[in-house]
């Protein structure tokens, strides 16, 4: 069976990402969303997501790039000088390399955000995180953790596609590999907790938009098993790109999901638009 989980991550981050969700959802193949625990719109995200059955909603943990749940004072290995996350994946795992992160409050920092989507009703189909922190090592160990006592039965393994996109040379390969290599090692190791996997990723992890070509090329290659094909749509650039500080085409994206192309290639390809609780059986 040929099964494909499109997933819109920083689903709470800003209400233009959330508008892009309910629109994927109803007009498109959009099944699943992360929601970020300390978005701006996560409160407008979860009343979304109550009122949004088709949709499944896991937990996007967040350690780089956003806000923390906890106050910065219980936290401050973690966090700037101005009480929010450092900025990227590379500074964060620079950090955690010379002992600066500490693991407890890592700990005390992702359980903060996993309360609060259960405190707004919601029990997350999957983890996932921010820029693939949670399958760094040390990380890892507190999500599946996580995940085990809150019974999230699920969890994003980000197996780089190491040559898709506008590829970039030997940095970004270096780059991809590193992380395919951590997405096995978590994969392997969630699966020996019982926790489940996709069979495949797709999406290109370098932030550039997976447009309808792309996502409807992928849609008519699907192999056997579960894929997930990470997303961040949008209703407006102009918005987005000035309140994330992230230039990404956010509506290139959300085109792609709402696209009739992608859904005649799911078509005949045998294959059905799922989210994360397709794979529990």
């Amino acid at each position: 069976m040929k099964l494909i989980i499109v997933n819109a991550d920083d689903f709470g981050r800003h209400t233009l990402i959330n508008r892009a969700v309910e629109r994927g959802v109803a007009d498109g193949v959009l099944r699943s969303a992360t929601l970020m625990p300390g978005g701006a719109a996560f409160d407008d995200a979860a009343a979304l997501a109550a009122r949004s059955p088709a949709l499944g909603v896991g937990i996007h943990l967040t350690l780089v790039n956003g806000q923390p749940v906890l106050p910065p004072a219980e936290i401050p290995s973690l966090v700037t000088e101005t009480g929010v996350f450092v900025d990227d994946h590379t500074a964060f795992a620079v950090r955690l390399l010379r002992g600066a992160v500490r693991l407890d409050e890592v700990r005390a920092e992702l359980a903060a955000q996993l309360r609060r989507v259960e405190a707004a009703g919601i029990h997350p189909t999957h983890a996932d995180s921010h820029q693939h922190m949670h399958v760094l090592p040390g990380v890892l160990d507190i999500v599946l953790d996580l995940c085990a006592s809150a019974q999230i039965p699920a969890m994003r393994a980000p197996r780089a596609p190491l040559f898709a996109g506008n590829f970039g040379g030997i940095g970004q390969l270096i780059g991809r590999v590193g992380l395919a290599v951590l997405a096995r090692r978590a994969a392997a190791k969630a699966r020996r907790r019982g926790i489940r996997t996709p069979d495949h990723f797709a999406g290109i992890v370098a932030g550039e938009a997976v447009n309808t070509a792309t996502l409807t090329e992928i849609a008519a290659s699907l192999r056997e098993g579960a894929t997930e094909v990470m997303l961040h749509p949008g209703t407006d650039n102009a918005v987005l790109v000035r309140d994330c500080l992230w230039q990404h085409d956010f509506e290139a994206e959300l085109a792609a999901v709402t696209s009739s192309a992608v859904r005649d290639a799911l078509t005949a390809s045998g294959a059905a638009a799922v989210n994360f609780h397709a794979l529990v059986p």
